[in-house]
């Protein structure tokens, strides 16, 4: 592998877990976006927003400025009160949580299906009661979420369904685009996802007759859009609200991202095929195990995840690999086993399989710019550690 050589001593050089794909095309929106206007809902929001669902094949969606708070977003217009619950997976980062928590309601922490590290819906039935009223299921990897599965719980009971797809902007389930079978479903465009913008995030609303409200809600609460469209003579305040509006230049930053979204994807899948073919004859020895994508699912490439047979061997292969200059990482410790989930009356034996699941494990390294050189070098160095 590349090595640097400071003050006469040679050096590793580090292969990061992560890396955005920065070009000009990004610099230049941002450059030219600095010049215009630098708020929420400009120029450049609009025409990343409109790219955004020409290239997803959604519709009804809009810009925020966290994926974090299209979920605060979406628990507003679920109108999620003290006492209802919401059924979710453990496996999954803290905001899918806190939505629903700054809201009043009560969690319920699901288990994953161990084949895709997404919720079980079997588990999720059994856990529906009279106060369910939210099912807010995620697509770990990019890897799309059995919706219709889900779908069929909540039309049972009449219950919404918030969809987490922070991972899965571009993924696909049963040819249609993931979140389009939602009440509302929840992207990110992190510095950490494939489409980036700093920080940001977009709500996909299926129901037409809420997007004036959302409009509303992610603008203080006053009708504000409507008077920039010239819908009315002046703007007020109309309900409660927040500030889920990004700024028009990191929508600019979003807009050359979604210039190459074929490029950005195609990149991101080549160095997913290689590890997925390279690793084969591991996972036929039985060391580890690759991602499972079912039938029904086409992925993003968001991220690649190895499997191994235990904890300890994970966190050993995980200091091995950070020997080798390699910035392989862990995932999310469970939510129902963390520090607040404890506190909040949750134990790690409620949910085995979320618990050893993620303790096995690991995500290599994959952004795309990252070489066939470096893949080669991630997977020659996870074989040398067997």
């Amino acid at each position: 592998m590349t090595i640097a050589v400071r003050g006469g001593r040679k050096q590793q050089r580090m292969i990061h877990f992560n890396k955005p794909s920065i070009t000009e095309i990004e610099e230049g929106f941002i450059r030219e976006a600095i010049h215009g206007s630098i708020c929420g809902d400009g120029t450049f929001t609009k025409r990343a927003t409109a790219l955004f669902l020409e290239k997803t094949g959604l519709a009804n969606a809009m810009l925020t400025t966290s994926c974090t708070h299209a979920l605060e977003l979406s628990a507003l217009l679920a109108d999620i009160r003290d006492g209802d619950e919401v059924i979710l997976p453990s496996f999954t980062f803290s905001s899918t949580a806190n939505a629903f928590l700054l809201r009043g309601a009560a969690l319920r922490f699901c288990e994953i299906d161990p084949l895709t590290m997404n919720a079980d819906p079997v588990h999720i039935a059994s856990l529906v009661t009279g106060r369910t009223k939210v099912i807010a299921p995620i697509d770990y990897a990019g890897i799309a979420c059995d919706i219709d599965a889900m779908s069929d719980i909540a039309e049972k009971h009449d219950l919404l369904i918030v969809q987490d797809a922070a991972q899965a902007v571009g993924s696909l389930y049963k040819g249609r685009p993931v979140g389009v079978d939602s009440d509302f479903a929840c992207f990110s465009f992190h510095e950490t996802k494939n489409y980036v913008m700093g920080e940001g995030g977009a709500i996909f609303i299926k129901n037409p007759d809420l997007y004036q409200k959302a409009e509303m809600l992610r603008e203080k609460g006053t009708d504000r859009s409507c008077f920039w469209r010239g819908e009315v003579d002046k703007y007020s305040w109309h309900t409660v609200g927040s500030s889920f509006l990004p700024s028009d230049i990191l929508a600019a930053m979003l807009l050359g991202q979604l210039t190459r979204f074929e490029e950005i994807m195609q990149k991101r899948m080549r160095a997913w095929d290689f590890y997925f073919d390279a690793l084969e004859a591991l996972e036929s020895a039985g060391k580890l195990r690759r991602p499972v994508v079912p039938t029904y699912a086409r992925h993003n490439a968001h991220l690649f995840y190895i499997l191994l047979d235990s904890g300890r061997e994970r966190d050993e292969l995980h200091d091995f690999l950070r020997e080798k200059g390699i910035g392989a990482v862990i995932h999310y410790v469970p939510l129902h086993s963390s520090p607040f989930g404890c506190a909040m009356g949750n134990r790690p034996e409620d949910l085995p399989l979320t618990e050893e699941y993620a303790a096995r494990l690991l995500r290599l390294p994959l952004f795309p710019d990252i070489s066939e050189a470096e893949c080669d070098h991630i997977v020659s160095s996870v074989q040398d550690y067997y």
